[in-house]
C-alpha cells in the first residue's frame, strides 16, 4: 500500500512540475510531443478562424505543415522540429503567442543494478535508460524490506544513483527495489528483488605496487592496500586474487591469497616487463571486485660489466712500460741454468769470438 501511495504522489508531483515548466523565462509555453506523430499548435486564445502567420526561431516554417486558421499542424515530427514557434495576428503582425516545442518519446523500462561496496553499512542502486527520451525524465525509487519502506537518499554526484542503509545484518528477507521513469509523455517501471549476500562486491584494491628484488632476476614483490570504502577489514576480512603476465604473452598466471596484502612472484622471466592486477572479495559472501589499475614492473637486472674500448686498450698498451731485457751479467751461483743459457744466446758474435780466443790461450799455457 505504501508503495502505491508513493507512486501516486510521484505522478502528481511530476504533473505539477510539468505544469510549472509550461512557460520559460521568455514567456513561451513548453509543448512536449511524441516523435513520429503529427503536432498541432494553437495560437493563444484566438478563434479557430483567425488569420495568423507562424515563425520558428525567427524564420519561416519550412517543415511539412499546414495552417488551419489559428492552428499550425506539423506532420511526422522528429528532433529537427524542435524550436521556438511564434504566431502573429494578421494584418498588423502583433505577436500573440510563443510555444517552445520539444519532441521526444515516453521512457522504456530502466535498467537497474544494486551493489554493496560498504558492507555491512549499506548499498546503492543505479539505473539508466537504454533508449534516450530526448526530453526531461525523472525517476522515482522505492525500496521495500520485510514489507517496510526504507529511506532512500539520492546521490549528490551521480544523478541516477541512490543510497540505502541496511536495516539489519545477515537478514533472510529479500529486498525489492522499484525504479519508475516518468516524463511528460509517459512512464515505465522496473523492479528487482535480491538477497543481501548477493550484492556484496567490494571496490578494487588500491595503491598496487610491484618492486624488483635486488640480485633476484626472477622475483617481483607486489603489495597493495584494501579498498578504502570497505568499512572494517578486521570484522569482515577480505581475500585477494592476483594475476600477472609478461607483456610478451597473453596468458595470465593467478594466485589466490587469504587475508594478505603482499605476494612475491618467484617465476618471472628475467628482464621481461610484467603487467600486474589484483581483485578482492569478502571471505564468505558476495562476488569478486573489478580488477585494480594495472601496474608494470621488470625484475632486477644485473648491470653489464664495463669493457674497455679499443681506444682505451691501445692507450693502456702505450702507457705500460716494456719489460726489461734479460741481464747480460756473467752467470752467478743460484741463477737457474736455463736463464744463463738464455743469456748466452743473446751475446753478440764479437763477444763469442773473444771468449773462444781467451779459452785457446789458456789451453796453450797449460
Amino acid at each position: 500500500m505504501a508503495n502505491t501511495v508513493t507512486l501516486l504522489c510521484c505522478v502528481v508531483l511530476a504533473a505539477v512540475v510539468a505544469y510549472a515548466q509550461r512557460r520559460n523565462q521568455t514567456g513561451a509555453s513548453i509543448q512536449y510531443e511524441r516523435m513520429g506523430g503529427d503536432v498541432t499548435m494553437q495560437c493563444g486564445s484566438l478563434d479557430s478562424d483567425a488569420s495568423v502567420t507562424w515563425k520558428v526561431n525567427g524564420t519561416d516554417v519550412k517543415a511539412r505543415h499546414r495552417e488551419e486558421g489559428s492552428r499550425l499542424i506539423l506532420m511526422e515530427v522528429d528532433l529537427s522540429n524542435n524550436g521556438l514557434y511564434s504566431c502573429f495576428q494578421n494584418p498588423n503582425g502583433e505577436r500573440r503567442d510563443q510555444i517552445n516545442l520539444r519532441i521526444g518519446t515516453s521512457p522504456r523500462e530502466p535498467t537497474v543494478t544494486c551493489r554493496s561496496n560498504t558492507y555491512p553499512k549499506g548499498f546503492y542502486c543505479s539505473w539508466h535508460l537504454q533508449h534516450p527520451t530526448s526530453i526531461p525524465t525523472d525517476f522515482d525509487v522505492t525500496v521495500l524490506h520485510n514489507q517496510e519502506s526504507l529511506e532512500v537518499t539520492r546521490d549528490v554526484v551521480h544523478k541516477n544513483r541512490c543510497h540505502v542503509q541496511f536495516p539489519e545484518v545477515f537478514s533472510s528477507y529479500p529486498y525489492r527495489v522499484n525504479v519508475t521513469a516518468v516524463n511528460a509523455l509517459g512512464k515505465a517501471s522496473t523492479a528487482i528483488t535480491f538477497e543481501e549476500f548477493n550484492i556484496v562486491k567490494p571496490d578494487p584494491p588500491e595503491r598496487v605496487v610491484a618492486t624488483p628484488i635486488p640480485s633476484n632476476v626472477r622475483r617481483l614483490e607486489v603489495t597493495w592496500n584494501s579498498p578504502s570504502t570497505w568499512p572494517d577489514v578486521e570484522i569482515f576480512p577480505l581475500k585477494y586474487f592476483l594475476r600477472y603476465r609478461p607483456l610478451i604473452r597473453d596468458q595470465w598466471q593467478h594466485v589466490e591469497l587469504s587475508d594478505s596484502t603482499a605476494h612475491t612472484i618467484t617465476d618471472a622471466y628475467a628482464g621481461k616487463e610484467y603487467i600486474i592486477q589484483v581483485a578482492t572479495k569478502d571471505m564468505e559472501i558476495g562476488t569478486w571486485s573489478d580488477w585494480s589499475v594495472a601496474v608494470h614492473a621488470t625484475p632486477w637486472m644485473e648491470e653489464p660489466k664495463q669493457i674497455p674500448s679499443t681506444t682505451e686498450q691501445e692507450l693502456l698498451l702505450e702507457t705500460t712500460p716494456s719489460p726489461a731485457p734479460p741481464s747480460a751479467e756473467p752467470h752467478r751461483a743460484g741463477v737457474p741454468v736455463g736463464r744463463a743459457s738464455s743469456s748466452l744466446h743473446l751475446l753478440s758474435p764479437l763477444l763469442w769470438s773473444s771468449c773462444l780466443l781467451q779459452g785457446a790461450l789458456t789451453l796453450a799455457l797449460m
